[in-house]
């Protein structure tokens, strides 16, 4: 593997942050939070136009057909502006599913037009259990003479409001089923949920006899099942990334009021202290980079390790990020509380981010599973 990125996703990297930096500047920011509009549809507008929306799916459905490696370089630069916007729900979540458990023509329809930045989607997973495993789907679809009927509820979608499409996964007796639904189909309500980051809203879809026709039914099976954890994957790694960005922009912030605020005469970076703060801030972004894209190389090129890396790298991120913020404030002091500094978004965010998609905790069960279950089949593999 590299142990640093090429020159050409060098590029892409000032590149992205020269786009957000103009695109996306603390102002929209504040002004999307301020106006409880957590979407701007000038930036979506600008990063499609530069492929983003397209950045991980192939060039014959309009994507740029980049690696997991930009995507990740992407995700840190939107972390560190703290982009508004479905960007992560449509991209690497909606429509990584769509690229690997999608028909050919749902492909077509939907992908290309993901790719285009004409359509903006989520997927509606969790439920009461509240469980990111993909097993744990209880969300009931009965069959009907041209499709499904789905009745339920699901539970903190991100960016439900804003989605053009919204896949439903579902249990069509003892198989996993994968759903299209439009927005605005009957029978489909759409409530905000209650959220500390108000950048990345969160609803209740609830369900009432909603008719899926067999042509948006995506996939049944192992099919939908294995699709289901693939974009996990790729979604979770994506803000595990977006979480390197937000940390890197707490240490870059904090340098920075390290050097210009003054206590007792003299600049509060002279105190061994809060050098201890950054110093510790540094170590856990550069350790989450580092685990961040490892699993971004792993997911191409040893595909069978993706689960593994993308859960080491999630479990040390989630952490790190929340502790970062806490670190963070304390160097800003009281002004870190206040409505005046943009560190309190970041703050919010790392404590949203560190539950999304599975907290440390999830994913050290996981990583406990994966490594039994690969030492299990390692000695099967010996014994034959």
């Amino acid at each position: 593997m590299e142990f640093d990125l090429t020159e050409l996703q060098k590029l892409f990297k000032r590149s992205a942050r020269e786009l957000l930096a103009t695109e996306c500047p603390p102002v929209l920011v504040r002004e999307t939070t301020e106006k409880g509009q957590p979407h701007s549809e000038n930036l979506w507008r600008h990063l499609a136009e530069q492929g983003w929306t397209g950045l991980i799916f192939d060039e014959e459905i309009g994507g740029l057909g980049l690696g997991m490696v930009e995507m990740a370089v992407a995700f840190e630069e939107m972390g560190y502006a703290l982009a508004p916007g479905p960007f992560l729900s449509t991209v690497p979540l909606a429509g990584s599913l769509i690229d690997r458990a999608g028909s050919t023509s749902q492909r077509e329809k939907y992908l290309r037009g993901i790719c285009e930045g004409t359509i903006k989607a989520t997927v509606a997973l969790l439920e009461e259990s509240a469980s990111w495993e993909p097993d744990t789907i209880g969300l009931r679809a009965a069959e009907t003479a041209d499709g499904l009927s789905l009745s339920g509820k699901k539970l903190f979608v991100s960016d439900a409001d804003r989605s053009d499409l919204i896949i439903i996964p579902a249990r069509a007796g003892s198989k996993p089923v994968l759903a299209i639904a439009g927005r605005h189909m009957p029978g489909i309500s759409i409530n905000l949920m209650a959220g500390i980051d108000e950048l990345r809203p969160l609803f209740e879809v609830v369900l009432e006899n909603v008719s899926i026709p067999e042509s948006q039914i995506m996939a049944v099976g192992d099919a939908a099942g294995q699709g289901l954890a693939y974009a996990i994957d790729v979604a979770t790694l994506a803000v595990a990334a977006e979480m390197v960005g937000g940390m890197q922009w707490i240490l870059d912030a904090s340098v920075e009021y390290a050097k210009t605020r003054k206590q007792f005469g003299k600049p509060i970076g002279q105190f061994q202290a809060v050098q201890h703060h950054l110093a510790d801030v540094l170590l856990m972004t550069e350790s989450a980079r580092s685990a961040v894209y490892y699993a971004a190389w792993v997911m191409e090129a040893e595909p069978e390790l993706a689960p593994l890396a993308v859960s080491i790298a999630k479990t040390y991120a989630s952490d790190a990020y929340r502790e970062a913020g806490n670190l963070g404030i304390q160097v800003h002091g009281g002004i870190g509380f206040t409505w005046d500094h943009e560190i309190h978004f970041y703050y919010k965010r790392a404590k949203a981010s560190e539950i999304m998609f599975g907290d440390a905790i999830f994913h050290r069960e996981r990583i406990a599973r994966l490594v039994v279950d690969r030492g299990e089949d390692l000695a099967q593999s010996q014994r034959g």
